[in-house]
């Protein structure tokens, strides 16, 4: 049979990445959809570029396969601005678009510009294909990329407005060149000996040791590792805001989240931690706050699936490249077990009482809805497989504080900094979920970005629950503003108020169920009824506008 690269790329899609959706913006790669469809792949049209690849990302995400997106020469622009989500929250997708040949390039070409320096920021990978020939190669360079080391989106650049100019052409080159995709996949490194045991050595010469868990322990599984470590030596478990359900909240070890949104308690515990162990974590600006806490001079023990992380945040660490989990494990088996001294106990108690205190001041009677509270009733709301998908902002401040994920089955994802990135994330997330329910919680702000994608859920019946947290403003910008406004004439809400909007009205004229919420006791009532459907759902929460929350503890 003739192969063309439209049968490469199908190839790759379906056997080698086994992915079963794909997201994209028409006009691009036609003849590759159309052999996606005789293979039963779904092939998701968003409204915008941005839309498809935060689809493919939430898809990644949750289903811990290849996200794949594509968009025709016009489009990649904003397919490219769609991937820094990805590429800061370590997800593996692959980008593909469509370029005007070389005899087109720099000379005024219509809708063309340069491609590669929109992809450099936020792909760890990105290439041209002119040939057909050398598509199989390019794939599997693309593919490596994106799964080695940090994963990272990557790019390919087709020749072709649509990717025309590779796709509809037949492959004439070596048939084992067929074969390049599926090389090299799956390497993976080990830490020495003698470093897991340095670790353990200084893990159990720590009085207060407390481990720092990221989004990479997160995708890559490594709860039970982090847990076997934790239990052994008693240490607490702190995490990112991204890495919150990597053990369940409710385990005796679970500290909370540390950083610039975290409650009060964590970074000043934090900072008394004579020894950090940092697992998948990032260790950047927000989770150090400004790499003051831990102190600079603390003893750290880094653990990265990427060698070329280690070190990266603070100097002087102690580091380990390799599987994190299991990394975990050894040294645990390493180490000689540690009395108990009160140390997680502190901690532990520190994030309990925190806890119950401002529950107290959420759950008092109010006239409007504290944002916090609904946060914390969709926890209470939540199935024991649930998904939760949280926007950026106060949307993430209020899931890592108040939203529990008590059972192991539950998993929490959050924006890595895109605002309005929740919605359609959690649509790619739920289709690559399949039976398990997921609730996205975004805000009425970062909604307004792509709410057109309420008709895609609906032209899929894609099972989505979505909460709004609806208090006609961008609440995390609303508190500073007014501090600016207090002494001087003029109209704050130019910069911070939309119009009130019902929500659960808007959904109706989409087709989809919309509920309305204006009182707290029907929170959790909504949240399970909706979610109990499986059918798209809106539901609408009205809140308080000036809900804050309390600022992290810092040096």
């Amino acid at each position: 049979m003739e192969v063309t690269g439209a049968h490469i790329i199908a190839d790759v899609i379906e056997h080698t990445e086994q992915v079963d959706h794909v997201f994209f913006v028409d006009a691009v790669l036609r003849h590759t959809l159309l052999q996606l469809e005789d293979r039963g792949i779904t092939r998701i049209l968003a409204h915008s570029e941005k839309a498809a690849a935060y689809m493919a990302d939430g898809y990644a995400r949750a289903s811990g396969k290849t996200g794949f997106c594509m968009a025709q020469a016009v489009g990649a622009a904003n397919l490219a601005a769609g991937l820094q989500d990805a590429y800061l929250d370590r997800v593996p997708m692959l980008a593909m678009t469509g370029r005007k040949a070389d005899s087109h390039q720099h000379r005024n070409a219509y809708q063309e510009v340069s491609h590669r320096p929109l992809y450099q920021a936020v792909t760890d990978f990105t290439a041209e294909v002119r040939d057909v020939n050398h598509l199989p190669r390019m794939l599997a360079n693309a593919l490596r990329a994106a799964k080695t080391g940090t994963c990272r989106p990557v790019h390919l650049d087709l020749d072709g407005l649509k990717g025309d100019q590779v796709e509809e052409v037949t492959f004439t080159g070596d048939p084992a060149d067929l074969m390049f995709p599926g090389s090299g996949q799956g390497q993976t490194i080990q830490p020495a000996a003698a470093d897991l045991q340095a670790a353990a050595d200084e893990i159990a010469a720590a009085k207060r040791p407390m481990i720092v868990a990221g989004v990479t322990a997160l995708y890559t599984e490594a709860g039970a590792g982090l847990k076997a470590l934790a239990e052994k030596m008693g240490i607490p478990v702190a995490t990112s805001v991204g890495a919150r359900s990597v053990i369940e909240t409710s385990h005796p070890n679970h500290f909370g989240v540390v950083g610039t949104y975290s409650a009060p308690y964590a970074n000043a515990l934090l900072a008394q931690a004579d020894l950090v162990i940092y697992v998948g974590c990032h260790m950047g600006d927000q989770i150090s706050c400004d790499w003051t806490i831990p102190t600079p001079g603390t003893r750290i023990i880094q653990i990265d699936t990427d060698p070329l992380e280690l070190g990266r945040g603070y100097p002087n660490v102690l580091g380990l490249a390799g599987p994190l989990g299991d990394a975990c494990i050894s040294i645990a088996d390493k180490c000689p077990g540690r009395p108990a001294n009160g140390w997680l106990e502190r901690c532990r108690t520190a994030a309990d009482d925190w806890l119950a205190a401002s529950l107290q001041n959420v759950y008092a009677p109010s006239d409007l809805i504290p944002a916090p509270r609904l946060a914390h009733e969709l926890g209470e709301a939540l199935p024991d497989n649930g998904i939760v998908v949280a926007d950026t902002g106060f949307s993430a401040t209020w899931t890592a504080q108040y939203t529990a994920f008590d059972k192991p089955g539950q998993t929490y994802l959050r924006a890595a900094g895109s605002l309005g990135w929740a919605f359609p994330a959690a649509i790619g997330a739920q289709l690559g979920a399949k039976d398990r329910p997921v609730v996205c919680f975004t805000g009425d702000g970062a909604l307004y970005y792509h709410i057109g994608e309420l008709e895609t859920m609906r032209r899929w019946n894609v099972p989505l629950v979505t909460v709004v947290n609806n208090n006609a403003a961008l609440g995390q910008g609303l508190r500073s503003v007014k501090k600016l406004y207090e002494n001087r004439p003029g109209n704050l809400g130019d910069l911070v108020e939309f119009e009130k909007v019902n929500f659960a009205e808007l959904a109706g004229a989409f087709g989809i169920k919309g509920i309305r919420v204006e009182k707290a006791e029907d929170i959790q009532p909504a949240i399970k009824e909706a979610i109990a459907l499986r059918e798209p759902v809106i539901i609408d929460v009205v809140t308080d506008p000036d809900s804050n929350p309390e600022p992290a503890w810092r040096l």
